[in-house]
Formats: C-alpha cells, sequence, structure tokens
C-alpha cells in the first residue's frame, strides 16, 4: 500500500507503470534504432545502481505498481541482477510486477537469474529468423544467439512475449511464420509500427509499414477475435482461433493509443520524459543528487504530472524529422 498520494496526472490518468532505463548501451545496432556509430553517454552521467533502486522505491511509494526495466540492451550492464533482485523484494509489497525488455543475447546467461529475483515474464525483440536478414537489421551476427536465450527464458520458467517491428518491404512476408512460430513454441507475440525517434541513416519511412495493412493480411488468413486481455501497455490484442496464440498489435502512427495512458519513462541519466513522444521531462537525477533528495523528488514527480501531454503527435512522411532528436536506446524501450 503506498503511503503517499498516487500519480494522476492533468487528464486524471493514473499513472501505474514505469519504464527504467538502466543503460543506453546496446550490443546491436538495429537500423531502424540507432546508427551504426552510434556515441552512447559518458558513464558518470548514469544513474548508479543505488540511485536506480532509490527511484524505483520512490514511485513504488507513489503507487507504480508494474516496473519496466529497459535500456538499450539492459542486461550488458554488469550489476543489472543486483539490481532486478533489490527491486524484486518489493514484489507482494506495492510493487506488483517487475519485468524487463531485452534483445535476447544476453538471456541464456542470465535467464535463471532474473526468475530467482522475481521477474515472471519479459519481452524479447525479435523482428525476423532469417539469419542473413537479421545480420542486415542488426549489424550483428547474432540470431543463434537471441534463439539460444528465448529457449532459456522458457525453460527458466519466465513466459516470453515477441516484440517484432513491422518493416515494409524487409520482413513483411515473414510475419504470419514469425505469428506461426511464436504461438506453436507458446510465446505471445506483438508487432510494433516503426517509431520515428532519432536519426538514422536512411529513410524510416522507406520501411514504414503501417499495421492495419498487416491485420488485413492476417485477418484474410485466419480468423483473429478481439481479446478482452491487457498488459497496462499500449498493445490491443487478438486471439487467433487457428494457432491457439494471442496477437497484440502497437499502432503510433495508425491508431492513437493515448487516451488510456498510464506509464511514464526515465532515462539511464535520470531524465523522466512524460510522453515517449514529447520533449516534455523533468530532471530526477539533479534531485536525487541533491541535498534535499526526498523532497526535491517528491516535487519533480509531481511537476512531470503537470507538464504530461495529453497525447503524443508522432508523424512519419519522407523528409519529415523525426518526432524527437533522442533515440530510442535512450528513452528506453
Amino acid at each position: 500500500m503506498s503511503c503517499s498520494k498516487p500519480l494522476v496526472d492533468a487528464f486524471n490518468r493514473r499513472i501505474s507503470y514505469l519504464r527504467l532505463s538502466v543503460t543506453d548501451r546496446c550490443d546491436l545496432r538495429c537500423t531502424y534504432c540507432m546508427p551504426e556509430a552510434m556515441t552512447f553517454l559518458p558513464r558518470k552521467d548514469v544513474l548508479s545502481l543505488e540511485e536506480l533502486h532509490k527511484l524505483a522505491l520512490a514511485f513504488i511509494d507513489r503507487g507504480i505498481g508494474k516496473i519496466r526495466l529497459t535500456g538499450g540492451e539492459p542486461l550488458v550492464r554488469r550489476d543489472m541482477i543486483e539490481l532486478v533482485h533489490a527491486i524484486g523484494r518489493k514484489l507482494g509489497d506495492g510493487l506488483d510486477e517487475l519485468t524487463l525488455t531485452t534483445n535476447g543475447t544476453q538471456l541464456e546467461k542470465f535467464a535463471e537469474d532474473l526468475f530467482a529475483a522475481g521477474v515472471r515474464r519479459l519481452n524479447v525483440s525479435l523482428d525476423t529468423m532469417d539469419a542473413d536478414l537479421f545480420e542486415q537489421l542488426s549489424r550483428r551476427d547474432r540470431l543463434v544467439q537471441v534463439l539460444r536465450g528465448i529457449a532459456a527464458a522458457k525453460e527458466a520458467g519466465l513466459k516470453v512475449k515477441l516484440n517484432t517491428v513491422a518493416l515494409k518491404g524487409l520482413n513483411e512476408d515473414e510475419i504470419p511464420f514469425l505469428v506461426e512460430w511464436a504461438h506453436a513454441n507458446g510465446h505471445e507475440i506483438t508487432l510494433i509500427e516503426v517509431m520515428p525517434l532519432g536519426e538514422i541513416e536512411g529513410e524510416r519511412v522507406d520501411h514504414y509499414l503501417p499495421l492495419t495493412a498487416v491485420q488485413d493480411v492476417l485477418a484474410a488468413r485466419w480468423t483473429l477475435t478481439p481479446s478482452g486481455h491487457t498488459s497496462g501497455g499500449p498493445a490491443r490484442y487478438w486471439d487467433v482461433a487457428e494457432t491457439g496464440g494471442r496477437l497484440g498489435l502497437i499502432t503510433p502512427l495508425t491508431n492513437n493509443f493515448c487516451a488510456g495512458c498510464n506509464r511514464i519513462r526515465v532515462t539511464a541519466t535520470g531524465e523522466l520524459y512524460a510522453c515517449l513522444g514529447g520533449a516534455e521531462k523533468v530532471d530526477l537525477r539533479a534531485a536525487l543528487r541533491s541535498d534535499a533528495p526526498d523532497e526535491n523528488l517528491a516535487a519533480a514527480l509531481d511537476e512531470a504530472m503537470r507538464i504530461k501531454p495529453e497525447r503524443h503527435h508522432f508523424r512519419i512522411e519522407e523528409g519529415a524529422a523525426p518526432a524527437q532528436p533522442r533515440h530510442m536506446s535512450l528513452t528506453g524501450g
């Protein structure tokens, strides 16, 4: 039970879901996410393990019931498992769920540790099961490593949801196979429209695939029934009769989902972004490192609720600048 006032924004939305980035670093270089020669944050600017833990506790005290640890790739941070264990001790004591999003490259090593720390499900990014395309998209030859990680997670007792970015002319024709493979192996899968965040090499619009078109293709192939399931995030879910599994769709461009927004994001440097697609932010690191951290942190969280916008304004078209200059790896996936 939270002993402080809950986080409620100016549009009376109760904020109960925190995406907390532990690093902006990643061991892949996905073409739609970042350039090959990515400049990462100086380590001194990144919050310490103790600061991340203190933030998590403060958010739980204000009614955050679900925390998703993100990156970059969270499992490349050396002390990551220590943080998972520390936050996991609040499960059942204010925290309902602790989970994370990963690219899967480190999962084979850490799956059992994550389960032992209280994690019960996680999201794994997987855009293709074609080795050549995987290497083209991620600029790294890691598909076998990722698939071993997914298998290890399942073996450890973790529920896996696959996240697939739909990319026109790249994995477009593979999407039905990915859905079938996921469901045959007991995994959920969520398709995501490419998000216009950060400068990359090339034009995102060249590979933008609206999920309305994908849904039409899948509906001609299978029986899709709207599901009442909710994960607390932006996905809308469908049950697929023929595969027996569940399919999620995240549509930031074709179907705005902001009315029910219940989440905020904190970067690895302690910047709280009130909206993924907005510039509104408050500096939690400054509050944490001030002479009165508790009071200043509480004030910063109140300010975040005041400035959280009603909705994002994503658009994607040729020559258009990204919705925000920061990369998704900085904001936290």
